[in-house]
């Protein structure tokens, strides 16, 4: 397996998510209420999976393989729009986070930060998927030897492995903190 077909393989399971989050954008806006804990989960899905699993091993492992390559014009503009769209999605989930907050606490402008922030996540990461798959992976996939491939693969599956550590410990602190 080329280290593409994990990150492909985690597209799929992002696109499930937005199919869920479009229907409850259309719920919301049909009833202008919020299900708060959806958004939790929503929230903590595209943080802890979308951003952290999947783009950390993105950036931190091929991105940062492919800075030292001699990239084309074309691939190393489109991977610096790839990092820049991580970060939109990375801001878009504070935003959505801060908006459930606030809905949390009767604030009724925060419903319409909400929907803008379902509704941006429901076009950007559909669009950022397509650019990945379809004209990104494949050919930068081919800057490496396939020592280099297998090499990735290994560091894909380490990664991996050390997310659920860092997630339950600092789910941990953040317990610990709340009990001083």
């Amino acid at each position: 397996m080329m280290p593409i077909g994990p990150l492909m393989i985690e597209h799929r399971l992002i696109e499930r998510m937005i199919n869920q989050v479009k229907q409850e954008l259309s719920k919301i806006e049909a009833t202008n209420r919020v299900d708060t804990s959806f958004i939790a989960a929503a929230a903590d899905f595209f943080r802890m999976y979308a951003d952290r699993c999947h783009h950390g091993k993105e950036e931190d492992i091929l991105f940062k393989e492919l800075a030292d390559k001699p990239l084309s014009l074309e691939h190393r503009a489109m991977m610096d729009e790839l990092i820049h769209e991580h970060v939109l999605a990375r801001e878009t989930v504070g935003k959505l986070t801060g908006a459930r907050e606030r809905y949390g606490r009767n604030d009724m402008d925060a419903l319409k930060d909400i929907t803008e922030s379902m509704s941006f996540l429901t076009r950007l990461y559909p669009a950022h998927i397509e650019k990945e798959d379809k004209r990104f992976f494949l050919p930068s996939m081919e800057y490496f030897s396939e020592q280099e491939k297998d090499e990735m693969l290994k560091a894909f599956w380490e990664f991996d492995r050390g997310l659920i550590h860092e997630v339950y410990r600092n789910k941990v602190i953040q317990l610990e903190q709340a009990q001083s």
